[in-house]
């Protein structure tokens, strides 16, 4: 998690919203590591969590990343959660629930829907109170601006 919140920390320096992901492989090796570009690419899309998708599947070549952990600083969107599911990573690691748009338990709850046919291993709240610090502190900061 601490590699996840120095992305998301260089996210903010570079004026985007302090979301941090990696991607690690079954030897916990980082696979893919990135921060939110949504505003730098003009993407809606680039996301942390699908920006590391994008880079291990095309370093394995493969579109499934089986036996992967997603480590991120904020429970991922429904966008982010639908790709996560659909790349069968097997776990999901976050810091701080997202009351807003948060698809991994506090809003909605993508990985227990029945009718999706991948599972996938959720542990929540880690170093959570520095993760949510980052994100109230970005957004305290620009309110003033």
């Amino acid at each position: 998690m601490r590699e996840a919140i120095r992305e998301a920390k260089e996210g903010w320096l570079n004026g985007e919203v302090p979301v941090g992901a990696l991607l690690i492989n079954q030897s916990d090796e980082i696979l893919a590591r990135d921060h939110n570009r949504c505003i730098s690419l003009n993407d809606p899309t680039a996301h942390a969590e699908i920006l590391v998708i994008r880079q291990a599947a095309q370093k394995l070549k493969n579109y499934r990343l089986n036996g992967a952990t997603m480590v991120v600083t904020i429970e991922p969107c429904p966008m982010c959660m639908g790709a996560i599911i659909n790349a069968r990573l097997d776990t999901l690691v976050f810091g701080a629930f997202d009351q807003k748009c948060g698809a991994a338990g506090s809003v909605y709850n993508l990985p227990d829907n029945e009718r999706l046919n991948h599972r996938i291993s959720i542990i929540s709240r880690i170093m959570e109170q520095e993760c949510r610090d980052l994100m109230q502190g970005f957004f305290r900061e620009r309110r003033r601006e």
